[in-house]
């Protein structure tokens, strides 16, 4: 058996999903019973309700089905029933209930400009209405002042339900906002991190499998040793690989990122290739996760363009913190072809950039005065990503 309370959550959520006329309609059958009571009921004495009465009194209940569409039309019909009733001579607190609720809508629909408008023309057509009349709203004693405030109630109580429903279609549209690019900001990192493991490997295979294709025939033992250094990158990349998905799954139990210790790595698919290597690594103890993949993403991307992208025979590879930010920096000794990685189609500069900003860094490339190429980043040892 069902309880209250979860009886009325049933009701109050079929109310809620209840037509939008339908709702109009037994507002307006709620507002027209208290309103109908006021209108029959007169002090002995004063006017009886008549025909007259009623009919003006339904006109603005029933114009209430329709204030949603026409608040401002609603709003006039409501007060000018409501004056007819006053000259009649039928005053009463209760007649005033279809004109706030018109009232209410147009505050509730529109906007504070509008709603100051119609509350200044409402506030004087009310005061005149208290001074015309000869017994405005009963026991208040005719004070134009009392009957002003009628229609300033509900529209302050209009203005003020607006508000809170735009502060929170402002928070709810901030959130969607916030969101969206939370999921904009996965996806640049996805892609960086697939595009320097992926980008690396596939150099490194093309190197080693183009030389075994050389050695082939001539020197086999070399043929062998390019391939089983291709397998070896690729063994190597799909652990990085699933280290990428570790870490995008937040696994604890993940495979460590890359750290400088694996630059041997990078040295090794450089030489494959042909390209005397120069590394100097001095750097101090206890670099963070981040600064430290960074640091090796940094020197894995710049040294793949070289492999790719220039004619290069020499490559320095420098990575030191002499007391400061930490300073990354690679320079080859090719003059640039076809395709070099400062081309605007180019993915890697820009992986590069995106890294260094994340923890505050600074990232310079371009030609050196030799004709070769430098790549330089500057990373703060104490930041972590942003």
């Amino acid at each position: 058996m069902e309880t209250v309370p979860t009886l009325l959550d049933t009701l109050l959520a079929r109310c809620r999903d209840a037509p939008t006329w339908t709702k109009d309609v037994a507002l307006a059958a709620a507002v027209g019973w208290p309103t109908m009571m006021d209108a029959w009921w007169n002090e002995p004495g004063t006017r009886q309700a008549d025909a007259l009465t009623y009919l003006l009194a339904s006109v603005s209940i029933v114009a209430l089905v329709a204030r949603r569409r026409a608040p401002l039309l609603v709003s006039l019909v409501c007060g000018l029933s409501l004056t007819g009733l006053y000259v009649l001579g039928h005053h009463g607190e209760l007649l005033n209930l279809p004109l706030m609720v018109a009232l209410y809508t147009v505050a509730v629909q529109g906007d504070r400009r509008r709603s100051l408008l119609v509350g200044a023309v409402a506030v004087v057509w009310a005061s005149v209405l208290g001074i015309t009349s000869d017994d405005p709203l009963g026991a208040r004693g005719g004070s134009p002042v009392l009957e002003a405030l009628v229609p300033v109630v509900p529209l302050l109580l209009g203005e003020v339900v607006r508000s809170r429903r735009e502060l929170a279609a402002h928070a709810a549209a901030e959130q969607e906002r916030e969101a969206t690019r939370r999921v904009e900001a996965e996806r640049t990192r996805i892609a960086r991190e697939l595009h320097d493991v992926l980008a690396h490997t596939l150099a490194a295979v093309n190197v080693q499998t183009t030389a075994a294709a050389a050695a082939m025939d001539s020197r086999p033992d070399v043929a062998r040793e390019s391939l089983a250094r291709a397998r070896a990158s690729t063994r190597s990349a799909l652990a990085d690989l699933r280290t990428t998905l570790h870490l995008m799954r937040d696994d604890p139990a993940r495979t460590p990122a890359p750290t400088l210790d694996r630059l041997d790595d990078i040295v090794g698919v450089a030489k494959a290739a042909g390209i005397d290597v120069a590394l100097d690594v001095d750097v101090p103890s206890g670099l963070s996760d981040g600064v430290e993949l960074a640091a090796f993403r940094i020197v894995q991307e710049a040294t793949t363009n070289t492999i790719r992208h220039s004619d290069a025979r020499h490559l320095a590879i420098t990575i030191r913190s002499d007391a400061g930010p930490l300073c990354i920096e690679v320079t080859d000794d090719g003059p640039a072809i076809a395709g070099r990685g400062d081309q605007p189609a180019g993915l890697g500069l820009l992986g590069m950039r995106e890294r260094t900003d994340a923890l505050g860094g600074t990232l310079e490339h371009g030609p050196t005065t030799g004709g070769g190429y430098r790549v330089r980043a500057s990373i703060p040892i104490d930041s972590e990503p942003t």
